[in-house]
């Protein structure tokens, strides 16, 4: 009866599926091509990224690293899809920080960007100015701007590229907590928002800073106030918003970040954590960044999941007291 039990058993355990079946473990990983979804169309700056990462991640492990750009719906096609692939490391995301913005500007979305992925880190940060067209708006800094917008409510306008975008919500977080009446003005994209900006059809606008440099050097808008703690290494002459005496745009800006999706092994987190940041180091890494106005940056998957929270409820608030939905 003994050695009838121990055959059956025997066999059973050779019905089970194998360890590579399942998947190999997180130290042998990656052993197969592994993708990079970015769900925005291609030469965006989330798309140049992915390129910039994807071949040096390749280099570092031998395995091939796919970029799929699978643009739409703001976002929500490319992330609906990483968050519904196998949480076994071979499905990642490469995002903007628009991905906590969306959730608010939607009635629903088919995903929650905090209980449907696990973040693995920044890599990138780019800042945004307070751009004002000097001729219809002579404004030297941003007390300028405030007293212009005080002395006359509800007459100041300033450009966007759209409703919902960074561009609109970090203007509109600056009228609430200054408690500024000024109208916005949405266009379908950068480019009109900015040659109407520097034509004067419009008296401000709210944009990236390397957006902002080409029209800034050639004198047709100033830039008055910059975000961050420090003053942007493309534009250095602009004081921070910090330095003109307003804290609260000091972390408003365009942030880029790796996720996978939510019950990743943390074995395999850590290990594309530490692979990504020292990618991110790599000298000629950080000079092609510069080059595309990104400033390289890591972080632990901790802080970027606090970080998620944080703006989501932060721009969720915006969103509801400025009454925004997309369009």
């Amino acid at each position: 009866m003994i050695a009838l039990r121990a055959r059956c058993a025997l066999a059973l355990f050779a019905l089970l599926p194998t360890a590579a079946a399942w998947g190999q473990g997180p130290s042998d990983y990656p052993t197969r091509p592994i993708t990079l979804i970015v769900p925005f169309s291609t030469g965006t700056g989330i798309d140049i990224l992915a390129r910039t990462i994807g071949p040096k991640l390749s280099e570092r492990w031998g395995q091939p690293v796919v970029v799929d750009n699978k643009p739409g719906a703001s976002g929500n096609i490319g992330s609906e899809f990483v968050a519904k692939a196998a949480p076994n490391g071979y499905t990642l995301m490469v995002t903007v920080n628009t991905f906590v913005i969306t959730p608010s500007l939607y009635k629903s979305i088919p995903y929650d960007v905090v209980n449907d992925f696990a973040p693995i880190s920044k890599i990138a940060l780019a800042s945004y100015a307070l751009a004002v067209n000097p001729t219809v708006l002579p404004a030297n800094n941003l007390a300028d701007v405030i007293a212009a917008a005080r002395a006359k409510p509800g007459e100041l306008n300033f450009a966007s590229p759209g409703r919902g975008t960074p561009h609109h919500l970090g203007m509109e977080l600056f009228k609430q907590r200054l408690g500024l009446d000024m109208v916005h003005v949405p266009y379908k994209g950068f480019a009109g928002a900015m040659t109407d900006l520097a034509s004067g059809q419009v008296q401000m606008m709210f944009t990236l800073v390397h957006s902002a440099l080409p029209q800034a050097r050639a004198g047709r808008i100033k830039i008055v106030a910059v975000t961050g703690a420090s003053r942007s290494p493309f534009f250095p002459e602009a004081p921070t918003f910090r330095e003109q005496g307003i804290t609260f745009m000091d972390d408003v800006d365009a942030w880029y970040a790796v996720l996978a999706p939510a019950k990743t092994p943390s074995d395999i987190i850590a290990k594309l954590n530490r692979e990504i940041n020292a990618i991110m180091e790599l000298p000629d890494v950080r000079t092609q960044l510069m080059n595309q106005g990104m400033v390289p940056v890591t972080s632990t998957p901790a802080e970027l999941g606090a970080l998620v929270k944080s703006d989501l409820a932060r721009w969720a608030k915006v969103v509801a007291d400025a009454h925004i939905a997309a369009e």
